[in-house]
């Protein structure tokens, strides 16, 4: 039998998409202040801006007017010009080498953007997001080539001299070859902008913004295409429309009006507060559930984009630099004079575009049942990486509020991946003293709305949470070593603190007797595995579970499918593949394998260095389970397995 490795999957992409999105983000964000001080010069002190203009009105060459003087040096070659051509791509370059290699990265980084910055006619934010990343990952491995290797003393010269050295190839480098075919990328995509405005075609890029926001991709266009070419824009115009293609409030703001007025249950309720949070705090991410709820809304979000760039565009405004964060309040900071007027409508004709759209698709909505606001949070977090404050508090009012008595760790057949996970929080739990709370595993399928909290893997929580509406629920990564579980014994010991719960001693180690031991035959035990692909090794533990009859050989395509749902990745180095729930009638007897592997398997991204296959008929081989999972907790134990030679020792690791 032969299986191959899976293709990348769309949510790998979009995960990598993210990962770009963010380091671009992270290279700009932090300088936002500098882009806003540069915008406000930029205002104040350009022939168009607001003192040149005030000293015209006053018309008082010769007099007190005349002597505040100074303003024209701002302008060009003063401060506002310099600002934009160094200031700012410098600091760019400057954090996206601190970002890959600290302080000594930063240098190089800065180093390196100089380059590019010299050799182009442009300003070269682009540039900078590639030299600045660059010159610090390059430091970064010249220094481990020779490191070790310097003599006491010498440190301080090599350190010096490579970065100064290495800082002068990029510079180089930069100003040669990246700076020119950076600064012909930045003129044709300025170039196509102007198309698109001349043939007003430019509202059809909420087409691709909108998505991109309740996607968590709009950094990736925000910060890396539309900021440098909305600088360069206001560099000679003094605005930009750019600047508002992302982030114009008025369709996220139409969406939650939407839902106040015609929205039920905790969304309805919830609205009013995201509304006030989106518009004047400027936090766009705060209506991305509401969205995810009802994905169709995702119309409403692009047709009130579009309503807004039109106008924008109709009245020639702009911002004079980025609006960050997305508040109406910063963007009227960064609207100039001109501006206000239009800026204003694009904003209320997008809400208002984006409020009928909703409001008609909220109307004609068939669902019968409240929409869930807690598995759209969960969705927007899974989408983002991480969770997000702001929108859990839109739903925390909704959470449990009594003492936790009850954990469960649920996946998806409740025989593998949760017997480890809940063996480790449950010794967590009982080693802080909390033996009153019962931790227990179970299938997501036979799951009831009787737990207090839920703990999944977070593929599986939006599954969890059909079950377990009621339940607090946790999501994680790691099986074994899981950060959330120490969040989990803190929220118990706020509990305590609350007075809900009385603290118990903590237990050494309660564990039940690993009984099931004889499921893990020495046959079926192999110290040298020859799988170099996670479906290979798949294969080869399936295959020891067959040959000891514990299985027929239809499990082990059910083994490879559980894969594709979600990872049987537990952590420290260990994977225990097993079959779906769908799967348990072609499981003869309760087994186990045991494969190690000297080169370890990348398991979707992580080395697994053993792989334990398990089929699972009855209960009898949750103590080994128990144990499994005790053992791969203590580096002593897991190096013991590493450096057992045969079978028996193995099984003595495991058997205690």
């Amino acid at each position: 039998m032969s299986t191959t490795e899976a293709t990348p999957s769309r949510t790998g992409l979009r995960v990598r998409v993210q990962k770009l999105g963010t380091a671009l983000s992270n290279m700009v964000m932090p300088n936002i202040g500098a882009f806003i001080a540069w915008g406000l010069i930029t205002a104040l002190f350009i022939e168009a801006g607001w003192l040149p203009g005030l000293f015209n009105a006053l018309q008082d060459p010769n007099g007190w007017v005349a002597k505040i003087g100074g303003w024209g040096a701002f302008e060009g070659a003063g401060v506002v010009g310099p600002m934009i051509t160094y200031l700012l791509p410098l600091l760019i370059g400057v954090t996206g080498g601190r970002m890959v290699y600290g302080v000594r990265g930063g240098v190089v980084g800065a180093i390196a953007t100089i380059g590019v910055v010299a050799g182009a006619d442009v300003p070269m934010f682009m540039g900078a997001m590639i030299m600045g990343p660059l010159g610090g990952w390059l430091m970064k491995k010249a220094d481990a080539l020779w490191e070790g290797k310097i003599r006491p003393g010498f440190e301080m010269l090599v350190d010096n001299f490579s970065a100064g050295i290495l800082g002068m190839i990029l510079a180089i480098f930069g100003f040669f070859g990246i700076g020119p075919i950076v600064s012909s990328f930045t003129r044709a995509a300025g170039s196509a902008v102007d198309f698109l405005v001349e043939n007003n075609m430019l509202p059809l890029t909420s087409i691709f913004i909108e998505p991109a926001k309740v996607l968590f991709l709009n950094n990736a266009i925000n910060h890396g295409v539309l900021t440098p070419l909305g600088s360069t824009q206001a560099l000679e115009t003094g605005k930009s429309v750019l600047f508002l293609l992302e982030t114009n409030p008025g369709p996220g703001l139409g969406i939650l009006l939407a839902y106040m007025v015609f929205g039920r249950g905790m969304a309805r309720a919830s609205a009013p507060g995201a509304a006030i949070i989106q518009f004047f705090g400027g936090i766009h991410e705060i209506y991305f559930p509401y969205v995810l709820m009802k994905p169709k809304l995702i119309i409403a979000a692009v047709l009130g984009g579009m309503t807004g760039v039109f106008i924008n565009v109709l009245f020639n405004s702009g911002l004079r630099a980025p609006a960050a964060p997305g508040s109406i309040i910063a963007i009227y900071a960064q609207t100039p004079g001109g501006s206000f007027l239009g800026v204003t409508l694009a904003v209320l004709g997008a809400t208002a575009v984006s409020f009928a759209v909703a409001a008609v698709l909220l109307r004609t909505d068939r669902a019968t049942e409240d929409p869930d606001l807690a598995a759209a949070t969960a969705e927007m977090e899974a989408l983002k990486g991480k969770k997000s404050s702001v929108a859990g508090a839109l739903v925390d009012g909704g959470a449990r509020t009594g003492p936790i008595r009850n954990i469960v760790f649920a996946c998806d057949a409740g025989m593998g991946s949760s017997a480890m996970g809940a063996s480790v929080l449950r010794k967590k739990v009982q080693q802080a003293g909390h033996r009153e709370v019962k931790v227990t595993n179970q299938s997501i399928a036979n799951l009831t709305d009787d737990y207090s909290l839920v703990v999944t893997h977070r593929d599986l929580t939006d599954r969890a949470r059909l079950k377990t509406p009621s339940a607090i629920h946790v999501s994680v990564d790691d099986f074994m070593g899981s950060p959330r579980y120490d969040e989990i014994v803190e929220l118990l010991g706020r509990d305590d603190a609350a007075g809900n719960a009385e603290p118990q001693p903590a237990a050494e180690d309660d564990a039940p007797a690993p009984d099931g031991a004889d499921v893990l035959a020495p046959d079926s035990i192999v110290l040298n595995g020859t799988a170099r692909t996670r479906a290979e090794a798949i294969t080869e533990a399936g295959r020891l579970l067959v040959a000891a009859g514990a299985v027929e050989p239809s499990y082990v395509e059910a083994m490879h499918e559980r894969e594709t749902s979600v990872s049987t990745y537990m952590g420290n180095g260990l994977a225990i593949p097993h079959g779906t729930n769908e799967a348990k009638d072609t499981i003869r007897r309760t087994g186990m394998s045991f494969v190690r592997y000297s080169d370890p398997v990348d398991w979707n991204g992580k080395p697994a260095e053993f792989v334990v296959g398990i089929a699972g008929a009855g209960q009898d081989h949750m103590a080994l389970l128990t144990r499994i999972a005790q053992v791969f907790l203590k580096p002593a134990e897991v190096e013991r397995l590493r450096t057992a030679t045969t079978a028996e020792d193995v099984r003595a690791v495991l058997s205690g």
